[in-house]
């Protein structure tokens, strides 16, 4: 099968460090190619991939300060993608809403892994593009108001095998948070929680430019290098030790999380989560068995004192049963299949640039 992977440009593929879609689509688009398909992805020049990469700028935009106009490099990549469609099998875009637009314009299906939340703004392209294939990275991530064509929910996965597993947390015992440095992620709730339950917190995590005021005036006073660290970006050796290390990882979210890949991570180095019960949390999370799930800091507190109980074995293979790069691969191939044979079921035949698709690679 021939697929384009199409990535956000902010970020490399991979991310040497913060970068949850980058990440995701970087293992998948490596994965394809090693079960045999030909895969082209799209991405920032910088990329490092097994599949044949295409760019329109060389490094990541979030890297290059002498751009202004980000929306530009973003056109042309998708210019770039839908020029050459009649190439692909499928186009399997990770832009958002960014690709509807184009995707209705030609033949070959373009599937949408939704990564975002939904905005005013946005449903306003979501609505215009409602038939279209999409995939969601969580059940609560849907909007179902919208009326949007939802093929399957698939949920991130991780190389587990890249994962050192830590049996037990640090002699001195300390709670981790990792993510960007927002109000959404909660970093001041986390602050709170350590604060209040007397325990240290050691953060990792980058700043984005929208988040620098909340940074700056209400995270930075509150970090004094002892009870409360600023670790800064971690890159993946660094976030595994980290995480792995910790007694619990916190989570305490103030959204509607599509999916939050750290939580996945840090069960996989052994260590359970504490989350707030909020979007895609219960899906990730077994309440009691790899975290707790929490409506308040206060029970986030109490939660601190029962996680020492859990199995840290139980929540490696929690993860390697349900989030797996092999799971998310196999869910994206099975929607491959159902879009391929829909079509071929409307058409009637369905070829590719090299001849007859055989939908069961």
């Amino acid at each position: 099968m021939r697929i384009a992977q199409v990535a956000p440009l902010w970020e490399r593929v991979p991310p040497p460090a913060y970068g949850g879609i980058e990440l995701v689509v970087g293992l998948l688009t490596d994965e394809l190619v090693r079960r045999g398909h030909e895969v082209t992805l799209f991405a920032s020049g910088d990329s490092i991939s097994l599949a044949e990469l295409v760019s329109v700028h060389p490094r990541a935009l979030r890297l290059d300060s002498s751009i202004k106009e980000y929306g530009i490099y973003e056109m042309l990549q998708l210019g770039s993608v839908y020029e050459r469609a009649a190439e692909f099998d499928i186009i399997h875009s990770h832009m958002g809403c960014a690709g509807l637009a184009y995707s209705k314009l030609v033949k070959t299906p373009t599937i949408h892994t939704l990564h975002g939340v939904f905005t005013p703004d946005n449903e306003k392209m979501f609505q215009y593009a409602k038939d279209q294939p999409f995939v969601s990275i969580s059940d609560a991530q849907r909007e179902l108001r919208l009326g949007l064509n939802y093929t399957a929910t698939v949920y991130n996965g991780i190389d587990v095998s890249s994962y050192k597993f830590y049996p037990q947390p640090d002699e001195l015992p300390y709670l981790a948070f990792l993510g960007r440095i927002s109000p959404e992620k909660g970093t001041h709730l986390a602050i709170a929680i350590a604060k209040q339950a007397g325990w240290r917190l050691k953060i990792a995590g980058k700043v984005d430019v929208v988040d620098t005021e909340y940074f700056e005036k209400d995270i930075k006073p509150l970090i004094d290098g002892q009870q409360i660290e600023y670790l800064g970006e971690a890159n993946h050796e660094q976030k595994n030790a980290l995480m792995g290390g910790a007694v619990a990882t916190l989570f305490p979210i103030t959204w509607r999380e599509p999916f939050g890949l750290v939580m996945v991570e840090s069960m996989a180095s052994g260590t359970p989560v504490i989350a707030m019960k909020l979007g895609s949390t219960s899906e990730v999370i077994a309440d009691g068995k790899t975290g707790f799930l929490c409506h308040s800091v206060d029970e986030c507190i109490n939660a601190i004192n029962k996680v020492t109980e859990l199995d840290r074995y139980a929540c490696r293979e929690y993860v390697q049963q349900r989030f797996s790069l092999q799971a998310m691969t196999d869910g994206y191939e099975a929607v491959y299949r159902q879009i391929l044979q829909e079509r071929f079921a409307s058409n009637g035949n369905l070829r590719s640039k090299a001849g007859l698709v055989n939908i069961r690679n």
